[in-house]
């Protein structure tokens, strides 16, 4: 099926539309299963997750923390306190702000024990490492790696989770977290989920937002010859529902057609 793309003027409507396809996906998830099994990304996603279901007074009483399970689509090879690690954003802007009373979330994070190197960087960094720190992970998916929703971000490259344009990693059929230790985007030292985890998913949603993100909106949706990442996500034959939260700016001049949510 298509990817739906659901576009609002501003910023605090996008925020509003992803929490209610959270809150959606969430109930509809429960009513099957004791547990919400979702994975996100870095970047913005921190502060619009904090924004959407904690900030917001209308879906925040409808979050039912204590059955989430949390895991990260990709994840630096840092310690969880670092400033580039996505567990530590997500801590930051989401379990930190938690009401006291809240039981937190079930979240999987990379096993800091086998870090080696620094800063996530090549130099003096063991690979078999980094491989086990993959292995532990994909150890720690839930049954046959199947997420409700996994919620992901769009880089200017048109990469996401940590699978990048014409890289090695787009073809890994074997492996469902894969270690990578020369991403063009810093750190080089990542795990990430490949295509085979995203193509179990239920639900895949992208958030993208501002006038920066148009051109490569143009390549992801106008443009047939493309083979970016976050393209291919779009055209999996699998049943996942892919879904576009953007704002007006970031489609201006793209010719696709949106709705509000």
């Amino acid at each position: 099926m298509p990817a739906k793309v659901y576009s609002h003027a501003q910023h605090d409507d996008v925020v509003n539309a992803v929490g209610k396809h959270i809150l959606k996906i969430q109930d509809e998830s429960l009513k099957s299963s004791s547990t919400f099994k979702i994975a996100v990304s870095g970047g913005s996603l921190g502060k619009v997750l904090k924004q959407c279901l904690i900030d917001n007074s209308s879906i925040a009483p409808h979050i039912q923390w204590d059955k989430w399970e949390v895991y990260f689509s990709d994840e630096r090879l840092v310690p969880l306190d670092h400033p580039d690690s996505n567990y530590g954003l997500f801590n930051e802007m989401v379990l930190s702000n938690l009401p006291t009373n809240t039981t937190k979330p079930k979240v999987n994070a990379i096993d800091e024990s086998l870090l080696t190197g620094k800063d996530g960087q090549i130099a003096s960094a063991s690979q078999s490492h980094d491989e086990s720190i993959a292995k532990r992970y994909e150890a720690s998916l839930p049954e046959n790696a199947k997420f409700d929703l996994i919620l992901l971000g769009c880089g200017p490259d048109g990469h996401t989770c940590s699978l990048f344009p014409d890289h090695r990693l787009l073809k890994e059929r074997d492996e469902l977290i894969s270690a990578i230790s020369d991403s063009p985007k810093p750190p080089p030292r990542r795990i990430t989920f490949t295509f085979p985890v995203l193509e179990r998913a239920s639900s895949i949603a992208f958030v993208a937002e501002g006038a920066g993100k148009a051109p490569i909106m143009e390549k992801i949706f106008v443009d047939k010859s493309s083979q970016l990442p976050s393209k291919l996500v779009n055209e999996l034959k699998t049943g996942v529902d892919v879904s576009w939260f953007v704002d007006d700016s970031a489609i201006e001049g793209v010719n696709v057609i949106s709705s509000k949510y």
